[in-house]
């Protein structure tokens, strides 16, 4: 997204003074350089506040995990804490390397350029958009995985479930990604600059090939697999505490646990659809860029793909942005507080509409009374 926040911006700038730029950017396209240097004031003003949000989610995740320690929200709360941190060490990491590219006069803009070998920091932004585009659904679905656990089996995720085991599940899926991420070095598929030059990502628009082509599917298929995963997981879990919702236990015990069984599932949900909004379009849009371009089709619809990709990579860098916020949002002292507030809204107007209608009422019933008189 800051690439993309970036390009709109000087794609303006140019069209405002298009006699000045016509032979700059011409030059542009010939020689592989993006004319003059531009202020990224939009992409670092967007830059901060996902790290303002990510750094507020992570305060608050710390401070219920030190009241939630010894409960088995611990490990759902560890879990969450470690998907805000992914976040925000993607979001920083990330930034900084594509700011970088802001501040540099010369960009690759060209067919040639683009499909050409890739300097050492075109291929460390493509790994960590790779690796940190994996993490958080990775996470995702296993913090689904576990709240489906902890619903259905309560005795057998309490037997499971400890905090050393989710660290080494948490260690489990950064080599995960991280192994998918490195494929490249050892000359499985390849990372290149993708239009306007701002970005880098798997090779799926420019000569691409079978290994690239593989490459690609797997990323998506296991990011998709991992959405398909944790909607799966949030329906069971869903399902159930309907379920028990329905029986109406009378344990007080049990409504406390499932109330907090509800908010977690509530917050996956908000989670898992943020995901799959952010991220399905570049997952979507990538891979049929590289089949259309491995079958040699994709020449009439370059530039689509190109706009396609562009709006994929801006809607999954939000991702990384309204993660925090649905915690945030979706927690159970903010939704009691809108509830409560709602409620209030709503008894007022009850009450003005009553009023109203007997400030009528009497209205009419004292002018029947004077026309009686009459």
């Amino acid at each position: 997204m800051l690439a993309m926040q970036h390009y709109n911006w000087s794609a303006g700038s140019a069209a405002s003074s298009p006699l000045s730029n016509h032979s700059t950017m011409v030059q542009a396209v010939g020689n592989g350089t993006a004319g003059p240097r531009r202020n990224p004031t939009a992409a670092g003003l967007t830059m901060t506040l996902g790290i303002l949000f990510n750094v507020v989610a992570l305060a608050i995740l710390a401070k219920a995990y030190n009241r939630f320690r010894r409960r088995s929200k611990a490990t759902f709360l560890l879990l969450a804490s470690s998907l805000v941190a992914t976040d925000l060490a993607g979001h920083v990491i990330n930034g900084a390397l594509v700011l970088r590219r802001y501040s540099t006069s010369i960009r690759p803009t060209d067919a040639s350029s683009l499909a050409g070998d890739p300097d050492p920091s075109c291929r460390f932004l493509g790994g960590c958009m790779v690796f940190f585009g994996l993490c958080p659904l990775f996470l995702g679905s296993a913090m689904a995985a576990e709240r489906c656990l902890g619903v259905t089996r309560p005795l057998l995720h309490a037997r499971l479930v400890t905090t050393a085991r989710t660290k080494v599940a948490l260690s489990l899926v950064g080599f995960l990604a991280l192994c998918v991420a490195v494929l490249p070095s050892f000359s499985v598929g390849a990372y290149a600059y993708q239009y306007p030059g701002t970005w880098c990502f798997i090779r799926v628009m420019e000569d691409t090939k079978a290994t690239d082509l593989a490459f690609v599917g797997l990323f998506s298929g296991l990011a998709l697999s991992s959405l398909a995963s944790a909607f799966v997981c949030n329906t069971i879990s869903g399902i159930t505490l309907v379920r028990a919702r329905l029986r109406k236990s009378s344990c007080s015990q049990r409504r406390l646990a499932r109330s907090h069984d509800t908010e977690m599932v509530v917050q996956l949900v908000g989670i898992m659809v943020t995901s799959c909004i952010c991220w399905s379009p570049l997952l979507i849009f990538g891979l049929m860029a590289a089949q259309r371009s491995y079958s040699g089709s994709l020449s009439s619809d370059r530039d689509t793909y190109r706009r396609l990709m562009m709006t994929g990579v801006r809607m999954a860098t939000c991702n990384q942005i309204l993660d925090p916020w649905v915690y945030i949002l979706l927690r159970r002292a903010v939704l009691r507080k809108i509830y409560r507030i709602t409620k209030k809204q709503a008894s007022f107007k009850g009450n003005t509409f009553r009023s109203t209608r007997w400030d009528v009422g009497s209205f009419q019933s004292s002018e029947k009374n004077s026309t009686k008189k009459t």
